[in-house]
């Protein structure tokens, strides 16, 4: 992206990913954008999104749409995400193709690795076990996803790069609490928690006309709001709260600023093109083997990682709830442990920013902000 007036669509501009990568190009100074809401464009229509390449013939593309949630959504809707993502990915992939974008930028994320996986987790990892199963319909989706866009390079000569980001956090994350994920579910649940022990019900209130909780919003009276806290592990009993959380709390996981990642899929757009990463198997085959290009993706990441149990006493720290927590063993815990490596990303030239600390910190900040608008 040598030009600041390049034709940019950053599908998926609204959601936590798109957002912050639409950010952080604005601030670069880039100014031509093409952006769709799902109500304008829905990239799982394979006509419309062809109607949209034809039309406006965008020079760049990050492919951050996408069906995503925790590991709740993941199990029970397994059919939408394969099919939805599935089909978004080769609607804006094959057109791209179509439709001469010259680069591409593809986002997947850390769970298409194997489920026991060897940590840290390197890209070379990849189809080398058997996948999680709570989230094996979404990573199925995205790998097809990275293999979709080194076949179009192979074949074809473009020049499409995907990149698989750890668990992302910041600004426009979902906070829904059957479809969000770890952190932003855990900081919504520990800071209602915090205001039902400080019998805080404006909080509450405000809280739930910003995000209702199946329906149930600020207008609704005390035992309905009690009940639906409940269902969701906020518990108050004899003035004392306790918050469930699924699993032991041993899985560890890591965590990446969503504005740090922006930057990373920024750079790599600028910086770093297919060549760059089959030279760079070229340089490892030391054997002089055939060549088989694969595995081109990059992990973007921190290197670092922290226990869900060690995480929710980090936002109870920052919040200052009081009450407990209670570890539900006979939820599932998930995959055991995945931390990236990102070395990959660090000889490319490129390092994450913000700690988890500071992280948290800004999220919680940034949520409270939103609430304002309900006083």
């Amino acid at each position: 992206m040598k030009s600041k007036d390049a034709k940019i669509y950053v599908a998926g501009h609204t959601g936590l990913v798109g957002s912050a990568i639409l950010k952080n190009l604005q601030t670069k100074g880039y100014r031509n954008f093409i952006l769709k809401t799902h109500a304008e464009l829905d990239l799982t229509d394979s006509q419309a999104v062809e109607a949209f390449f034809q039309k406006e013939k965008p020079d760049y593309v990050f492919l951050a749409a996408a069906k995503v949630g925790g590991i709740v959504a993941n199990n029970k809707y397994r059919a939408d995400f394969i099919y939805e993502n599935l089909m978004i990915q080769n609607n804006v992939i094959h057109h791209s193709y179509k439709y001469g974008v010259k680069k591409l930028l593809f986002l997947g994320s850390t769970c298409i690795y194997p489920k026991n996986c060897p940590q840290p987790i390197k890209e070379e990892y990849l189809l080398t076990g058997e996948l999680e199963y709570t989230n094996e319909p979404y990573a199925i989706a995205k790998i097809a996803g990275i293999k979709m866009c080194e076949s179009y390079n192979i074949q074809y000569g473009t020049n499409f790069i995907s990149v698989m980001p750890t668990n992302l956090y910041g600004p426009n994350d979902n906070f829904d609490l059957e479809k969000s994920h770890v952190l932003p579910a855990l900081l919504r649940k520990i800071h209602l928690g915090k205001a039902l022990e400080n019998q805080d019900w404006r909080t509450i209130r405000k809280d739930l006309n910003h995000l209702p909780i199946e329906h149930i919003d600020g207008s609704t009276n005390e035992d309905e709001i009690l009940n639906i806290l409940e269902k969701y592990g906020i518990t108050r009993k004899r003035d004392k709260v306790s918050i469930e959380i699924w699993g032991s709390g041993k899985p560890r996981r890591e965590f990446l600023w969503s504005e740090d990642m922006a930057d990373a899929c920024v750079f790599v757009m600028e910086h770093v093109d297919f060549d760059d990463l089959v030279n760079q198997l070229k340089k490892s085959n030391k054997e002089n083997k055939p060549l088989e290009i694969r595995n081109t993706h990059i992990n973007i990441g921190t290197g670092e990682d922290i226990s869900i149990k060690d995480l929710a006493y980090l936002i109870k720290e920052k919040t200052g709830f009081q009450g407990d927590f209670y570890f539900n063993t006979n939820k599932p815990d998930g995959t055991y442990r995945k931390l990236t490596d990102p070395s990959k990303l660090n000889r490319l030239g490129w390092k994450h920013r913000v700690d988890l600390e500071e992280g948290i910190d800004r999220i919680y900040a940034w949520y409270l902000k939103q609430l304002k608008s309900f006083d």
